[in-house]
């Protein structure tokens, strides 16, 4: 954690029980808030040891738990946030690489460790495609073929991530089954801001990035971007396959814009465009095919050197937000939005005959509208309407016979109502009660979406909390629609249902530290799973049904301390236990979920202080997990140590360095594909 330059900003988030009372344009009031550094006084007092710690922790803003701005301490759920301040600190290059010490996610990639690694999100037992993934707190998710690649976000152009577990159906809709992951982009700042970074490091990497931000009468805007690129061809043995060698086609070549607009329409409205465009090519160097066991997870693996893939995503979204009334306690906002993921994967492997390029094209839109509204001072209404919809074309050209296969060309659409009622019912004592009704264009879509939950203050130091939220996730248009000779969509699927329960307690430990712990239990039912057809059925040999049962339970724990003047401690630990209890397979009954039931510590020390300087030790480390839902395979787990250094050269100037996994522990994300080491980077900045 990065604690002394944040505790300024913490104290000015609003609380549950009022909007601020100050007079000032509507983007103030925006649900995706930001106060920038720039905007912040300067402290010329060392900070207070109860702020650093426990306030900067609990005042964190935050946005997730309740389609509003708020903090850590208004939620009656566990929520966790990374800061733009403690990305850069930790020498961050992605969201997915942001995501690595916080709690109650497993965030490693399942095909490597470089900065291009293909994001994997397992949270309380749910899978990629059962986290839903907000920008700015509306979704992305791809709804072809499920979740979204949260490597393709470099932070140069983030203001922190939230990681909220155990599902948000009740706000968002579908895809959040396991948790929901808010990405919030920098906000514009007050003065006219240039900021510029420099990072070179192992295996090739060669990263820029500039930014530019200010406000100009009513105008007020962000301006950035970054070219990331690296070879990442690094020496590695897998010896399952007494195989030694260095790996190549891992390349990646990342080119990402960023463009946000505000306009003050006088005190009381303001109107903002975002557009997001994130590019990225990289070589698929495929993993090292394990022999035994055969037909094993690794069996079918295959280097690859001339295998491709490309990604272009534009989203751009328009956002009005609007202070009803007279007053500070009403804030209506009205969201129109546009994606457009566009994906290519070129397999040219093998046989003329066998390579293929394969297209998936989608075009998303979507309009949010919602009004928060203090109809007390201790009483807050959250209500209002989405609809999205999207349509997504997948092809196949094969090579060899010059032939194109449309695979799918489908929409899905999904509107939804929904209302969230928060009661301050005592000084110790709140309470919420939401509902979601989302209405689906699918035969079985549409879903019933209730939650609870309650917040009790023991005393000063001790805060008991509890919630229930059901969650469920729609099919994608592969699982209904696809057509290709190796499966076929199932157009009469229902949606997959979830049920997440968790009870905790946030325990202030003196002056000196925050313990949050948090006990949960998360059902999956329904679950679509692959289903093989034997014989095939008009060439197609498998299909997509509802089968299986899965049940979550678990502790995640957060500790945080203050040591000593400018020293900081953290540890937390994400306890994972997914059980299978039904199963098309009766192998798989009473066995752990596969990749999901690994166990996560974290541990860290830290030198900092409020002129910038960073100096930290961190651990991470994974148990073994199973990587078959029979648990006949098994990865071993790893711990890896990094050090991280950032040093204020002058008041414009920062030097950043890291060197991660210190000690070179090899380890495998997925059978036979490995990671690559120990790495190093260094980086300036500068801003002016």
């Amino acid at each position: 954690m990065v604690c002394g330059r944040n505790v300024a900003i913490a104290n000015q988030v609003p609380q549950i029980s009022e909007f601020p009372k100050y007079e000032g344009s509507a983007r103030d009031l925006q649900p995706v808030a930001q106060v920038t550094p720039e905007n912040t006084p300067a402290s010329t007092e060392e900070p207070d040891i109860e702020l650093t710690v426990i306030d900067k922790l609990l005042n964190e803003p935050v946005y997730s738990p309740f389609r509003r701005e708020g903090t850590v301490k208004d939620s009656t759920r566990p929520v966790y946030v990374i800061t733009g301040e403690e990305m850069e600190a930790q020498g961050a290059r992605t969201v997915r690489e942001a995501l690595k010490f916080l709690t109650g996610i497993l965030p490693d990639g399942t095909v490597g460790t470089e900065v291009n690694a293909l994001s994997g999100q397992f949270i309380r037992g749910s899978n990629t495609g059962q986290v839903l993934i907000l920008l700015d707190g509306r979704p992305i998710n791809n709804l072809g073929g499920g979740g979204f690649d949260l490597s393709e976000f470099t932070t140069n152009n983030i203001e922190r991530v939230e990681v909220l577990p155990g599902g948000g159906s009740t706000l968002y809709g579908s895809d959040a089954i396991g948790g929901v992951i808010n990405i919030v982009t920098r906000r514009p700042t007050e003065n006219i801001t240039t900021e510029a970074k420099v990072n070179i490091g192992a295996y090739g990497l060669n990263q820029q990035s500039i930014q530019n931000s200010g406000k100009a009468g009513v105008i007020s805007w962000v301006v950035g971007y970054n070219r990331t690129q690296a070879e990442n061809n690094y020496p590695f043995t897998i010896p399952e396959a007494n195989f030694t060698g260095t790996r190549t086609n891992n390349d990646a070549l990342f080119n990402n814009f960023n463009v946000k607009l505000e306009a003050d329409l006088g005190t009381r409205n303001t109107l903002t465009l975002s557009t997001l465009y994130l590019s990225k090519e990289q070589g698929v160097p495929g993993g090292v095919a394990i022999p035994e066991p055969q037909f094993g997870q690794g069996f079918f693996n295959s280097l690859t050197e001339n295998n491709r893939k490309y990604t272009d995503q534009v989203l751009t979204d328009l956002t009005w937000n609007s202070k009803l009334g007279n007053g500070n306690d009403s804030l209506l906002t009205a969201r129109v939005y546009t994606d457009f993921l566009n994906t290519r994967f070129d397999n040219r492997s093998g046989a003329l005959s066998s390579q293929n390029r394969f297209d998936s094209n989608q075009v998303s839109y979507g309009i949010q509208t919602t009004h928060s509204w203090n109809l007390t001072k201790n009483q807050i209404l959250v209500y209002g309407f989405d609809y999205r919809n999207a349509n997504v074309r997948n092809t196949t050209f094969n090579y060899g016979s010059n032939l194109n296969r449309e695979n799918y060309d489908d929409s899905i659409s999904q509107g939804a109502i929904f209302a969230k009622y928060e009661n301050n019912l005592t000084s110790s004592l709140s309470v919420n009660l939401g509902v979601r009704q989302d209405f689906s264009s699918l035969v079985n879509g549409s879903f019933t979406s209730p939650s609870v939950g309650t917040k009790f203050v023991i005393s000063d130091s001790t805060t008991l909390r509890a919630n229930y939220i059901r969650n469920f996730r729609a099919p994608t248009i592969a699982n209904l629609f696809n057509n290709n000779p190796t499966n076929i969509g199932n157009p009469e699927l229902k949606p997959e249902k979830g049920d997440s329960f968790d009870i905790g307690i946030d325990q202030k430990l003196g002056n000196i530290g925050l313990l949050r712990l948090t006990f949960f239990s998360n059902t999956v039912s329904d679950t679509i799973a692959f289903k093989r057809l034997t014989p095939p059925v008009n060439g197609n040999t498998g299909t997509f049904e509802n089968i299986g049962l899965v049940r979550t339970t678990g502790i995640e724990a957060s500790l945080n301390l203050q040591l000593a003047k400018n020293f900081y401690a953290f540890a937390n630990y994400t306890a994972n236990d997914p059980r299978i209890l039904e199963s098309s397979n009766p192998a798989e009954v009473d066995k752990e979920l596969r990749f999901a039931g690994a166990d996560k510590l974290n541990l860290g020390v830290s030198y900092e202080n409020p002129q910038g300087w960073y100096l930290g030790l961190l651990m991470n480390s994974l148990n073994g997990y199973p990587t078959n839902n029979t648990n006949t395979e098994f990865l071993s787990g790893y711990t890896t140590l990094d050090f991280k250094v950032r040093v204020p050269l002058s008041d414009s100037l920062i030097l950043t360095s890291s060197v991660d996994n210190i000690f070179d522990q090899r380890y495998q994300l997925f059978p036979g594909f490995p990671d690559g080491g120990r790495v190093f980077q260094v980086g300036l900045s500068s801003r002016f």
